[in-house]
């Protein structure tokens, strides 16, 4: 990257930013809740207080069924019914992404883990590596108010940022805030799938 191309305002808020963070502990955070609760429109915040990096495993498997890599390929219509990856694939997926230089400062999961077997392989996993888990957050929301919002969601594909149509929606209908580019409705955010999706998250 030619540095001599980047806006001089850009450039003091990033090492602006650089500084704060320099004086923040590093952390590794948690989250867990229901699908449509609020983890991913929540995540990209904390992270960004706690100088985080944020790891969906939801848009780690989008993202490698868009690239239609072998897992991609493997688990495509395991997702689009609403199912769940298994354990093993989601572990090398999210140890990949652990150890991008991004996240030194620690990371905040989101969506992971979702059963007692990938608790436990994360454990050992942190503990192999001499890091914690600092901090777990818990949403709570009732079932019947889920629907609603899965239902009404929009995401922008390249950033994983989100919308909804009626309770936050994008300036201009359909299209991301910052890029302008088209938004997509996820092919699990359903009525179906989500019974299925909440089944799996109770169970």
């Amino acid at each position: 990257m030619d540095l001599r191309n980047i806006k001089l305002d850009d450039l003091f808020s990033e090492i602006k930013r650089r500084a704060k963070c320099m004086t923040i502990p590093n952390k590794n955070v948690i989250l867990v809740g229901p699908p449509g609760a609020g983890k991913g429109t929540q995540a990209p915040i904390i992270a960004d207080e706690l100088c985080i990096c944020h790891r969906a495993t939801g848009d780690l498997i989008r993202d490698n069924i868009a690239r239609k890599t072998p897992m991609g390929l493997k688990v495509q219509e395991i997702v689009k019914a609403g199912g769940l990856v298994d354990d093993a694939t989601i572990l090398g997926l999210v140890k990949g992404a652990m150890n991008e230089p991004e996240c030194e400062k620690g990371v905040l999961l989101d969506g992971f883990p979702r059963t007692a077997g990938q608790a436990e392989a994360l454990d050992a996993m942190f503990k192999a590596e001499g890091k914690k888990i600092d901090h777990v957050v818990e949403f709570k929301v009732d079932d019947a108010i889920l629907e609603e919002r899965i239902t009404g969601r929009r995401v922008h594909k390249a950033s994983g940022r989100s919308y909804h149509i009626k309770f936050n929606p994008p300036k201009v209908e359909g299209k991301d805030d910052q890029t302008g580019d088209a938004l997509m409705q996820r092919p699990d955010d359903n009525a179906e799938a989500l019974k299925t999706r909440m089944g799996a998250y109770h169970e």
